[in-house]
């Protein structure tokens, strides 16, 4: 049934409904028939603001705060956002009600957002029209960054579920799909065609792969029927070029094409490649920490580029010639990409190297030498390029992870279920006589061990700022990374590749918890 108006009101209400769901799959079923209820403007509407591709060039953040100074108490306000954290929640509450809410049109929000002549003007009159509720979605509407537990993989997720529709479909089309998507809706809906776009926006789901059993690697290490490779510590990319265009994608599928300038392929025919995206001189890979700061630079400055260029290590080749061969074998597919690199020279791209090794001990050492690689990754050389995590074809085999022992120095405030709970958590180390931050965690522990920490948190509090508590430094956390590395960003030197709490250990002293200097002796086990 199709409403009269869409409203505001009701947008507000599916972003409160998506924040306070907890079930993916509930959440994947409420926007799937919330979207039923709408027309086709509105649905382009709902997915561009969800998944952040309603854009308003005219609207910056400094328009809100510059509102936010001349309209209200800036001390006021200074010292609520303090405390509440986010800024769409801080103005609906502080923003004065005049008890009037008046329900818009959000076509017509749009319409007066994009042309209004006097920005910060029209952004008042509406502030001042709506319910607290409403200005909250509103704020989140003009500025994007949502925060409420929906990205964008959900979103596809939802569309595929409304439309019954299989999800590789339109992760195909994604990246080329522009608002306000009528010809998706109408594919989905079974009264249009797929939609068709330039094929060098195509993105192709990517093969995925399983854990690897280690009980199974003699069986496999025997056999000539699997390739071993590097898994290397980047991020997946999908390399998609014809007429001498270049499109980057992410493992989510995201065009992140301007963080990386300098990777470019020329070529007339299509061609789609896989790899690892890494940063280092002479193909030299550099720690994931110096990666980080190339990722989301939308425009990196040249300082940058010199001092950390991109390159992609490349395990696999999609399309080659204009011609889908993701139906060939991995030996076929690994053939033609040797080949490919034979015959163009690319100074960013680097194909990836094969491990040979003819005993166990060999193999371990590549296992756990390098810093730069997570592990090594098992593939079947007849496998074919199948979309998603298929069983049997690709392993991933990936270190033992790393431990130390930190104390519990700062926790704050968690979001969605975990928003009445103290779930993250600041951790240090020993520095002589003082406890220096190492790392942040937000993950690891169970629901029982969050309740017992979070009832720590507050009988332990001794200082308290805006939402941040800082806690007696009694306890001591076990803290699993996969690796460390030397790093000039943080205060401890020291910068630790996913952090997650192991073991909450009530029973050990503060006092046994080793140094920053013992630590930094053992960093040689695993750097590189």
């Amino acid at each position: 049934m199709k409403i009269k108006s869409y409203n505001l009101k009701k947008f507000a209400n599916l972003l409160e409904q998506l924040l306070f769901t907890y079930s993916t799959n509930r959440k994947i079923e409420i926007l799937a028939t919330y979207l039923k209820s709408l027309d086709y403007k509105e649905k382009g509407i709902t997915i561009a603001v969800l998944t952040g591709n309603l854009n308003f060039k005219n609207i910056k953040r400094s328009n809100i705060l510059n509102i936010i100074k001349s309209k209200l108490d800036w001390y006021l306000f200074e010292q609520s956002y303090d405390y509440v954290g986010d800024l769409a929640e801080t103005i609906a509450l502080i923003w004065p009600s005049n008890g009037n809410s008046k329900q818009k049109d959000l076509n017509k929000i749009v319409y007066d957002l994009k042309n209004s002549k006097s920005i910060n003007n029209t952004i008042i009159e509406y502030l001042n029209s709506f319910s607290s509720k409403e200005r909250w979605a509103f704020i989140k509407f003009i500025l994007g960054g949502l925060r409420i537990g929906f990205s964008t993989s959900l979103v596809k997720k939802s569309l595929a579920k409304y439309g019954n529709k299989q999800l590789y479909k339109i992760e195909n089309i994604w990246n080329g799909l522009e608002y306000p998507y009528e010809n998706l809706f109408l594919w989905l809906e079974n009264k249009g065609s797929y939609p068709s776009i330039d094929a060098s926006k195509t993105f192709n789901s990517f093969m995925l792969a399983t854990s690897f059993d280690e009980e199974l690697i003699e069986d496999v290490k025997s056999s000539n029927d699997y390739y071993f490779e590097y898994k290397w510590d980047g991020i997946r990319v999908q390399l998609v070029a014809k007429n001498g265009s270049t499109t980057i994608f992410s493992r989510s599928g995201e065009d992140i094409s301007n963080s990386f300038p300098e990777i470019k392929i020329n070529c007339t025919e299509l061609l789609v490649l896989d790899g690892e995206m890494l940063v280092g001189q002479n193909y030299s890979p550099l720690p994931f920490n110096q990666l980080q700061k190339r990722i989301n630079k939308k425009k990196p400055s040249k300082k940058l580029l010199s001092e950390l260029p991109a390159f992609v290590k490349v395990y696999d080749i999609l399309y080659c010639n204009g011609k889908d061969i993701r139906n060939r074998t991995l030996y076929d597919r690994r053939k033609k990409l040797e080949e490919w690199f034979l015959n163009n020279s690319n100074t960013n791209l680097n194909i990836s190297e094969l491990i040979n090794f003819k005993t166990d001990n060999e193999l371990k050492k590549v296992y756990q030498k390098f810093s730069y690689i997570e592990g090594i990754m098992i593939k079947k050389k007849l496998s074919f390029y199948l979309s998603g995590r298929k069983k049997g074809y690709w392993f991933k085999w990936k270190k033992d992870p790393k431990y130390i022992d930190t104390i519990l120095m700062y926790a704050q405030r968690g979001h969605g279920k975990r928003s009445s709970f103290y779930s993250d958590y600041t951790l240090g180390i020993w520095s002589k006589n003082t406890v220096i931050p190492i790392a942040k965690a937000y993950s690891g522990y169970t629901d029982d061990e969050l309740n017992k920490i979070d009832r720590f948190i507050r009988k332990n509090t001794i200082a308290k700022y805006g939402p941040v508590r800082e806690v007696k430094k009694s306890l001591v956390i076990e803290l699993a990374f996969d690796s460390a590395q030397i790093s000039s960003r943080h205060k401890s030197g020291i910068a630790l590749r996913f952090p997650r709490v192991s073991r909450i250990r009530w029973d050990k002293p503060v006092n046994d918890v080793q140094s920053i200097e013992e630590i930094k002796k053992e960093l040689s086990i695993y750097h590189s």
